[in-house]
């Protein structure tokens, strides 16, 4: 099993990455990535121990492989990738949006399904099966850009000004396609081994060029990451931002600059309906964005285990206003908790094999994600009150013996001293009013798409056929006499 080690080693390959205007060396030990490549790291040391139970013999190799990366064939196979991504999802309170897991459950979907892959005027099912051997044999961390840049919501690639804006196909060569253009949002990007490269948004026909699919490591010649401001750098101390100097994944912007992907890389050449069919016609699509939502209950978890105890240390837990915030919270939480749940008891198997969680409750806690996470983030404030403002600035004033004294007689609680009671304030600071909480606010409103994106996901997977039929029926059962 690879550990963390084997990561951080793997990751200093000379990637092209660009932080404010400079090129970063070492991703590894770089202060804008070192601490997300740490906890990415962590997440293969604790699949890699026994004790955590992660791991099983995988039909395709044989060998010993993380659950992560296997394909559900039976019940069985679904509630232990359940536990598994639950077990990684804790050991970052569900603060890391892509970690291994999620990319890696669409690549599952994609091998249990080849024949989605041979339909396009070139077979290359054979490539999906063959990578995905590889992740089972050596536990890649895979990303992926799947959006194309925000030109233009109006139209798609092929009408915007500029040729290959977003990537595409520029030249077909006996030994692979060569790669023009920029993707979006590589989140995590800048520390992935691979990052899987193709377009989820709908394109025309005119768009064949940039109907692609494709694997491409990190460090290939020619590919560049453009990343946002990382936070992690300007945070003070793990004191000050916990989740910060945590759990910052960089969000980037991949530019290629005539990369060649060879043959036995690319999943779709040029083939618009093969987009569509790798996602939906798989089931890649419901059971990574399953995943997502099992991270996501155990995020709202931890944002629903800040509001009870700040509550607890305000002493105000028992008055009748503040139980009913709480009690809200503790719905919303449930909501999601429960949809995760009832995706694993509809679950039934398709006609490969593979076990899909059922779509109607996956998609239906999505579809309220962009308006749970605010609800939840807004509550917790509620809670807070101005205790988030009223804390020093730093550590340092905790250090400082000509103001120490002051902060403990005037910054406590009844139920907390002021070092503890400051902690926490600060932990929930990170959590809804630093950068990095505006960020995660921003992306769990976005997760899986424009809001009306994701709510026609639950409009098409519910299943109205059968309510219509039922108002129908009753309709037919009474008349005007």
């Amino acid at each position: 099993m690879r550990t963390g080690q084997d990561y951080l080693a793997a990751i200093n390959d000379n990637r092209t990455v660009y932080v404010d205007g400079r090129r970063v060396r070492d991703v590894a030990n770089d202060p804008a990535f070192a601490p997300i490549a740490t906890t990415i790291s962590e997440l293969f040391d604790v699949a890699a121990d026994p004790a955590s139970k992660m791991t099983f013999t995988a039909p395709e190799t044989g060998a010993e492989a993380n659950r992560i990366y296997g394909i559900p064939r039976c019940r069985e196979d679904l509630t232990e990738f359940r536990r598994a991504a639950d077990t990684w999802a804790r050991h970052t309170h569900g603060w890391v949006g892509r970690s291994p897991d999620h990319v890696a459950s669409f690549i599952a979907g994609f091998a249990a399904h080849p024949e989605a892959f041979s339909a396009g005027h070139r077979d290359l099912s054979a490539n999906v099966l063959a990578y995905h051997k590889r992740l089972l044999t050596e536990s890649r961390y895979v990303s992926y850009a799947i959006i194309p840049p925000q030109v233009s919501r109006a139209t798609t690639a092929h009408a915007w000004d500029g040729d290959f804006v977003q990537a595409g196909v520029v030249e077909e060569r006996p030994d692979g396609i060569v790669v023009r253009g920029a993707q979006m949002l590589a989140t995590g990007g800048p520390v992935a081994d691979d990052i899987f490269v193709s377009c989820i948004k709908p394109l025309t026909d005119d768009d064949r060029d940039f109907a692609i699919s494709f694997v491409v490591p990190a460090g290939a010649e020619g590919l560049k990451f453009y990343c946002r401001r990382p936070f992690a750098p300007a945070a003070t101390s793990s004191y000050d931002y916990p989740l910060s100097t945590r759990y910052d994944e960089t969000d980037a912007l991949l530019v290629f600059d005539d990369v060649l992907i060879p043959w036995e890389d690319v999943f779709v050449d040029r083939d618009v309906a093969g987009l569509r069919r790798q996602f939906f016609d798989t089931g890649a699509h419901v059971l990574g964005n399953w995943q997502s939502q099992i991270r996501f209950s155990v995020k709202l978890q931890f944002i629903a285990g800040l509001a009870r105890k700040v509550a607890a240390v305000n002493g105000v837990d028992k008055f009748p206003g503040v139980v009913e915030k709480l009690g809200e919270l503790a719905s919303l939480v449930s909501i999601v908790e429960s949809a995760v749940l009832a995706a694993e008891y509809t679950a039934a198997p398709d006609e490969s094999g593979l076990w899909r969680p059922g779509r109607r409750a996956v998609y239906g806690a999505m579809g309220l994600q962009a308006e749970l996470y605010p609800r939840a983030l807004a509550i917790l404030r509620d809670l807070v009150g101005g205790g988030v403002l009223q804390v020093p600035s730093s550590v340092e004033d905790m250090r400082n013996p000509e103001t120490r004294a002051d902060i403990d007689r005037y910054i406590y609680s009844p139920n907390a001293p002021a070092e503890e009671r400051i902690k926490l304030f600060k932990l929930v600071w990170d959590a809804v009013g630093s950068e990095f909480g505006g960020r995660h606010h921003q992306y769990e409103m976005f997760y899986a798409g424009a809001p009306f994106v994701v709510k026609g996901y639950a409009f098409r997977n519910y299943g109205f056929e059968d309510t219509l039929a039922d108002i129908d029926a009753f309709l037919a059962s009474y008349g005007v006499e």
